[in-house]
């Protein structure tokens, strides 16, 4: 199963902390860190696309408001093959940026 690195840091930060349902609002932080920061309301979007995927995955359960086009996800929670997932990634060696030179011979 592939996995956006959005979601893998969704799945970890839901897995190390001591709160069973978590609020989506934390999930930005991820945005910090990046080089090339989308804009707010993108950040939004694909903070939304990234847990309703993790929810059709069945890695996660979605708690929100349901109106008669789109469900509004306001917080979440890690199901048993979530955490499993989760406790996988925390496990692997996380992928340096290098740069590769091609030698012509």
């Amino acid at each position: 199963m592939r996995l956006s690195p959005l979601q893998k840091y969704i799945l970890k930060a839901c897995y190390t902390t001591s709160l069973r349902i978590l609020s989506r609002a934390g999930f930005a932080r991820f945005y910090e860190v990046q080089k090339v920061k989308p804009k707010k309301d993108d950040k939004v979007n694909i903070i939304t696309n990234s847990l309703e995927s993790l929810i059709d995955k069945g890695l996660m359960m979605g708690y929100g408001v349901r109106t008669p086009r789109k469900w509004y996800i306001k917080e979440v929670r890690l199901t048993l093959a979530g955490r499993k997932v989760a406790k996988k990634l925390l496990g692997e060696q996380q992928v340096l940026p290098f740069k590769t030179k091609t030698i012509k011979v």
